[in-house]
């Protein structure tokens, strides 16, 4: 506790610090605010009691940051921009001339989110009419001419791209993810709000069921936390050097191999990608096609969140990501190379290719049992729901899992700048 307030104390003495916390929680305030923008020509009232009667849609809610329920400007959210991501870093891995970008440092960063933001374009036209056609079988909206559809579908395109600059803002000028903390903030500024109705609804009968929630939310907090701080150490030895004029002794030193490096970016792409079939399945389940109506059916009805497809899929995209983002973070290629340039080795591998295949079989053994371990987790909540009868455990779930991850990650984040301040103190005195 004590060294959380001296990290908390130096986070606010320090000027660059203290005024990339302030953007931050600036753009986080105006995000809030933007929430709570509606479109116009939406029946609120019924769009809330469409939500209480849906799984599917208070999740998606939830995961917009409940900009979708107070139909705000934003109430797409992310979910077109993170799915362009997913498309994005597939292509990639196909086409060389994308993986050659990827290479080419900042400016084949750049060009690589440029590609993003116009591959999100249609996908974020595709969920606004989606969307509309939802809302007007349903009664919420009526029909719209066609500059009023315009305007409906455009002011849903530029609250996405709006949300998207706000989160690279936070990425290039605050802490963390920018994408990441946006989707928290929305997350727990739900909070108070399911809290809200859990009280309201409260039925002396489900008291049991709620106790196993509570301990189920605390089961995947520690979870979580336990697999994102566990570490495999691999020791690497270096032997005694001369480089230039200059004699370095031997050390020992250890390579730390996170159980999960890929953090919560698969479950954020898993809530996402798995959220998709069900939207397509509301736009088409009302088509005048008979086949088209029925599969559109068949998909609303297959994914909802406390169904078996909808988890299966949840937890193979779970581990399918994590272990698709290591293989995208780690380098065992590079860092082979510089262990064998340093003069290191690993005691019993030989340098080079072998110390490849060796930290290559640990990586994917270690990744495998952390991404099998966090997709049981996701799904975990879903399973519990079936016994308990509780609606709110799913969605409550996936909420805590992203909850979790994200403030891990910043804080992290915090303390890597705060021990880069300090080394640069003491390098300067």
């Amino acid at each position: 506790m004590k060294e959380i307030s001296n990290k908390f104390s130096l986070l606010v003495k320090d000027p660059a610090l203290r005024l990339k916390t302030l953007i931050t929680f600036g753009i986080i305030l105006v995000f809030r605010i933007f929430a709570y923008l509606p479109v116009p020509a939406i029946d609120l009232s019924k769009l809330r009691a469409l939500f209480a009667q849906s799984q599917f849609l208070s999740l998606l809610d939830i995961f917009s940051g409940g900009t979708l329920i107070n139909f705000s400007v934003m109430a797409l959210g992310l979910t077109p921009y993170i799915n362009a991501s997913i498309i994005m870093q597939l292509v990639t891995m196909v086409i060389p001339q994308l993986e050659a970008l990827t290479k080419e440092g900042e400016y084949g960063r750049f060009k690589i989110n440029q590609y993003t933001r116009f591959l999100t374009i249609p996908l974020t036209l595709i969920q606004a009419v989606g969307i509309y056609v939802l809302l007007r079988n349903q009664n919420i909206i009526d029909t719209l001419g066609p500059i009023e559809f315009f305007s409906f579908v455009l002011t849903l395109l530029a609250g996405t791209f709006i949300l998207v600059w706000f989160g690279e803002l936070i990425s290039e000028f605050g802490i963390g993810n920018g994408i990441s903390i946006l989707i928290f903030a929305g997350i727990v500024g739900r909070i108070p709000i399911i809290l809200g109705r859990t009280i309201t609804t409260f039925n002396p009968e489900v008291a049991l069921n709620i106790i196993i929630f509570m301990a189920i939310s605390v089961l995947v907090i520690a979870s979580v936390v336990f697999i994102n701080e566990a570490v495999r150490r691999i020791p690497v030895y270096y032997a005694r050097r001369i480089k230039g004029n200059r004699m370095y002794q031997a050390a020992n030193n250890y390579l730390p191999l996170k159980l999960n490096q890929a953090g919560v970016i698969p479950i954020i792409f898993a809530v996402s990608f798995v959220l998709f079939p069900q939207i397509i399945g509301n736009f088409l389940q009302y088509a005048p096609n008979d086949f088209l109506a029925g599969t559109g059916r068949f998909l609303a009805e297959s994914f909802q969140p406390s169904g078996f497809l909808y988890n299966f899929i949840y937890f193979v995209l779970v581990v399918a990501f994590t272990f698709f983002y290591t293989v995208i973070v780690f380098n065992p290629q590079k860092i082979s190379e510089d262990i064998q340039k340093n003069g290191g080795f690993v005691p019993g591998i030989r340098p080079g290719s072998a110390t490849k295949k060796y930290l290559q079989n640990v990586v994917y053994k270690i990744t495998t049992f952390g991404a099998l371990f966090l997709g049981s987790i996701a799904i975990l909540p879903a399973i519990v729901s079936g016994f308990t009868g509780l609606d709110n455990l799913v969605i409550g779930g996936t909420g805590i899992l992203i909850v979790v991850s994200v403030v891990l990650e910043t804080f992290k984040t915090i303390d890597a700048q705060l021990v880069m301040k300090n080394y640069d103190r003491f390098t300067m005195s």
